[in-house]
This record gives C-alpha cells, structure tokens and sequence, in this order.
C-alpha cells in the first residue's frame, strides 16, 4: 500500500466559522480605533510556505491557497488571489462574508483607494509588509482621504485564541560534503559585495540567505528545509546571528558561535538599531519587513533597497552543489521512470486516483532512502485538472485516471544533495489528435529552450519566446513563466533569475533552472513538460562569449503523445539523444521489469 506522509489532501480551510472569528476581528478593530485592516498569507520573512501559526488568511476566510490578501472593512471584507485559485476560493469562503477580488486585475490598494471612507484609518502590520507594499498602502490611503496605521499588536492574533506556537525543529549543519564552500569563506564572499557596493551593513531577513550564508538547514516550513531566522552581517565586525536557541544542540551552537554572536529573535529590534547608526544598511526589497527600514532610520541610518548580497551568490551553484545536484536527479529520475512504469501497467483501467498517484510516486522517492521531504505539494491532475495549472488534490475533488484522458504530474523531491523538480504529462489509454499535436508543440518549445545558445548577459525575458513560438504559431500560449531558479537542498522557487516576460536577470554559468512549457484547454486536459537546465559555459562565439544549457532531469517523455511529422530533423534528434541519455543514466537502477518498459518507451520514434 503506498502512502504519502509529506502532503495531506484534506481541505483545511473551514469557512463555517468565519462569521464569528470575522465578527470577533471587528470588535478588535474598533478596540484598536482602526476602520480597516489589511494582511496577507505573509510571515514575517515572506517565505512561500508559512508554518501554521502564521496561517491568518485560511484561520479567518477558509482559503488555503498560496497567494491571498485580505481586506477588512466594518461593513465588507473582500479576499484578492490571482488566476489560480478564483475556483478555490470560491468553494473555500463564504460568500455572504468575503466578496472575491483579482488581484492583478484589481490589486488590494486600487480597491482600497475606492472603498475606504474618507477619514478612515487602516491597519496594516509592520513585520509582514514589506517596504513596497507599505508604499502601495500609503498611495491607496491618500486617494481616499484615509490615513494608515501601523499596528503594534497583529488584530488577528489577538483574536486567534487557538493560534499555534510557533515551530522550534532542530537546526543541523550542512556540511562541506553538500555546500562545497566553509560558510566563513562564504562571509567573506558577501563582504566583498557590501564593500563594492558601499554598504555597511546587510540585514538577512530570507531564511534560505541565512541557511546558505551559515552552511544549515532546519524544517520550520513545510517543503523547504529552513531554520526561521535573521542574521546582520556587516563589512566590518563579528555577524549576529538571530535564532532560537532551543532549536540548538551543542554541536550547532558551537559551530555558529564559530562564525557570529548568536542571539535571540527578540533582540534583533535592539542590535539592529546600534547596527544601523550612521551606516548604510541593505534591507532585501522582496523578503525585509517595513518595521526594519523603521528601526534603521531611527538609529539614523540610510536605507539600501535591493536585493540582500547573498541572492546572487547562492543562485550560483559550486562544483560541490553542481555534482550533488546531477547526483539527486539521477536517483529522482530513476525514481520517477518505476512509478511511470507502474503507472503504464495500473492507471488504464480506472483504478487509480489521482491521490493514489501521489502516494505511489512520493513512496518510490522514499525507497531511494534518500528523501527528505516533498520540494512541493504534487500536482496531480487528471483530465479537466490538469487544466487548472497548480491545482492541489483534495479528498473533495480526488478523480480517477480514465482511459482517452491526459494526465499531469508536477512534482520534485529535497534530497541533501539537490532539489528536483520535474513534470510529464501521459496520456492514459488513447490519446486524441488534438492531444498529441498540442503535447508536440509544447515539446517543441521545450526543445527549443533545452537546445538555446546565447551570449553571456542574456535575461531570461530574451529566452522565454523560445518556448512559445509553435504554440504562438497555431494562435495558443500557456499564462505562466517557462522557468524559475531552483537552490540547492533549498527553495524550488529560487531568484533571481527566471525564463519569463518579467525575466531582467542575467543568466550565470551554474544557475539552476526549469524549462516547464504547458498549454491547458480549460475543462478538458492540461499539458507541461518539465526539466530542470543548468547554465554553463560554450565555445567562445565570433563576438562574444556563448552559454548554453545541460539538462539535468532524466526520465521517459511520453512518445505516444508526439506527433513526428511537427518537428523537424533536429528536433527529433534531440528526443532520440535524450532518450539515450535516459536509458543510460537511469537503466541500471531499475529491475529488469521497469528496464523492459523503459527500453521500449525510450525507443527511436517511428517518423
């Protein structure tokens, strides 16, 4: 029996008591003098994954999605998400208390500006707003006549009377055998930064800075190994590192104190306020709460937006990182090739669900015995699901795997070497044409960014059209990025790089990222093919210095959804190449069963 111990399918979210948890929020508001209130699925590091005690949109709404923003008024509350989870949400809420709003097509603050009553004072807390976000508020607040608050105790919080502790896992050393560079070197490294860029002092408010700059890793959020921390690293000085002590063991403790001043979290307000005086001091734009440029200009020091030193430094994997990263996908290859092989010899006639699959391939990545966690809850889709791009199984809309369907399979794995991730779509029986040409043009697109050659300070803007030209072609498109950067036994969702339209950063030799084109026909079925590439160096050009990309996930790509007669000689020497590749990577991990299956989905296209 196969079992899945790292995701949940039941739908958390419990909307039958909004009504009195809304009602208590408004008493609480009113006894703060605040009109209003605004906050998001935010900690106070912005991370993706939140533990549980920081969960107030799902506590107070019901919505459990990961991109959510809520507005509470005396008369109306309003939940913003985006395009993946409208569905979601309106199944999770209650209507009769939360309208729905999109928050790209009508952002929070464009719909604060035009529903706040003049005079109003709206809420806002300070350690989960980030400095941008609190400018949008103030704009928004000033279009209305209104005034924003910053607020010294959370208003949910103060209300959430069954609100979880916070999460104390233990903290362990990532050892050089995995960073491949001794975190006092790494310090090194940032000072460098801090002293071209004439910063005094960097402040490390993204736990994963933290776990890279200080070689260790914890679990405090699900699916990304990270000690929930702080550090102040200045050019000059001993660094502060700010954590709980009691996810300490001596060993740990020795080794931090080694490297920084270990202190409480409760102390950072205090050391960064003597930090900051008179210094220039780097707060990171995307992850560093407004209550920290507060602190900094108190003391008198300038505040430095951009990027914290360590988001470029850590996206560029070492050799160590490189090899431990081929390693990981070797063994996530293998892995996934027995569960598409048991998938070939099960999910035909009916009986598997799209749970049942979840739990099959997360348990043969545990036979590896190697797994430490999930990168990601799986996307499982079958049929219309696999339209819906990252759609979460639940026991509520858990579907079977039907014969003429396609089915989607977004997954990837934390191994201390690497973080995988990966996605096939296979057709379950017979696929339709239509099928097989929309799956041939994706892996056209696919092929085209695998197979790019560019010169060096190219973005990932420049590359995205690669994989959207045959779909743009015959009039399709797919609505997300084609790739994101991924860390090493870190976040699946890493920057500062990105294949996108929004893609300003440059592509480096060893970053690591994905190469996911899709397309989804709503209602029907969903297409995505996935790799993960890393960036490395080519033939020197006529002009310039040429990148390109390795391909670093092997495993089968379903041939009977490729139409030969789309693509063009090179194309289908890539495929064949790949496939070889596969075989020979992945084949002697197998039994002689899975190698049979593997030998005859791998074998040379019929054109």
């Amino acid at each position: 029996m196969f079992e899945a111990k790292f995701q949940t399918f039941k739908d958390e979210g419990d909307k039958t008591r909004s009504a009195a948890r809304l009602k208590a929020l408004r008493a609480e508001l009113a006894r703060q003098e605040l009109d209003a209130f605004i906050f998001s699925r935010a900690d106070e590091h912005q991370n993706e994954y939140v533990p549980p005690s920081e969960e107030r949109v799902a506590w107070l709404t019901g919505f459990t999605g990961s991109a959510a923003i809520v507005a509470v008024l005396a008369d109306k509350a309003v939940l913003f998400t985006d395009g993946r989870y409208t569905l979601q949400a309106k199944d999770q809420i209650d209507a009769n208390l939360f309208s729905i709003e999109h928050m790209v097509e009508k952002p929070a603050a464009k719909w604060l500006s035009e529903n706040l009553p003049t005079g109003a004072a709206l809420g806002y807390d300070p350690w989960r707003t980030t400095g941008d976000g609190v400018e949008r508020l103030e704009k928004a607040a000033k279009e209305a006549g209104a005034r924003l608050v910053a607020t010294e105790e959370n208003p949910v919080d103060a209300v959430w009377r069954e609100r979880p502790a916070p999460p104390l896992t233990p903290v362990v050393l990532h050892g050089m055998k995995f960073a491949g560079e001794e975190a006092s070197k790494k310090i090194t490294r940032i000072r460098e930064v801090l002293a071209k860029e004439k910063i005094g002092v960097a402040v490390l408010s993204d736990p994963a800075s933290v776990a890279w700059t200080f070689n260790i890793r914890g679990a405090d959020v699900a699916h990304t190994p990270l000690p929930l921390s702080w550090a102040l690293l200045p050019r000059e000085g001993q660094p502060q590192l700010f954590i709980d002590a009691r996810k300490l063991s001596n060993q740990v403790r020795d080794a931090l104190g080694k490297l920084a001043d270990v202190r409480e979290p409760r102390e950072l307000e205090v050391e960064l306020h003597e930090a900051a005086r008179g210094m220039s001091v780097r707060l990171d734009s995307v992850t560093a709460p407004a209550k920290l440029a507060g602190i900094v200009e108190a003391a008198g020091g300038a505040v430095s937006k951009g990027a914290d030193p360590v988001t470029n430094l850590k996206a560029i994997k070492n050799e160590t990182e490189i090899a431990g990263m081929r390693a990981a996908h070797l063994r996530d290859g293998a892995a996934l090739t027995r569960y598409l092989a048991w998938l070939a010899r099960e999910a035909t006639g009916g009986k598997i669900s799209e749970i049942d699959a979840v739990a099959a391939l997360e348990t043969f990545r545990r036979e590896t015995g190697k797994l430490k966690e999930i990168s990601f809850p799986t996307i499982s889709g079958a049929g219309p699901n696999g339209a819906i791009v990252h759609y979460r199984v639940t026991e509520a809309t858990n579907r079977k795997l039907k014969n003429g369907e396609l089915f989607l399979v977004d997954s990837g794995a934390q191994y201390e070497d690497g973080t995988t991730d990966v996605t096939r779509t296979v057709a379950i029986g017979k696929p339709s044409e239509e099928m097989r040409e929309r799956f041939t043009l994706v892996l056209k697109g696919h092929i085209a960014v695998a197979n790019a050659v560019f010169p060096e300070g190219t973005t990932g803007a420049q590359l995205d059209p690669f994989a959207r030209r045959a779909l743009w072609e015959a009039g399709l498109d797919f609505d997300h990025g084609t790739g994101h950067g991924v860390g090493s036994y870190l976040s699946v969702h890493e920057g500062p790089a990105r294949i996108s339209k929004l893609g300003s950063a440059p592509l480096l030799p060893g970053m690591i990222l994905s190469n996911e084109p899709g397309y989804y026909k709503a209602g029907a079925y969903g297409i995505r093919i996935e790799n993960l590439l890393l960036v490395e160096k080519r033939k020197a050009g006529i002009e310039k210095p040429l990148l390109g990309f390795e391909t670093l996930t092997f495993a089968p790509i379903d041939r009977r959804l490729v139409e030969p007669k789309l693509m063009n000689p090179d194309e289908i020497a890539w495929l064949e190449e790949y496939h070889a590749q596969v075989r020979a990577k992945i084949g002697s991990q197998l039994d002689a069963n899975d190698r049979k299956w593997l030998d005859a989905a791998t074998a040379p296209l019929k054109t």
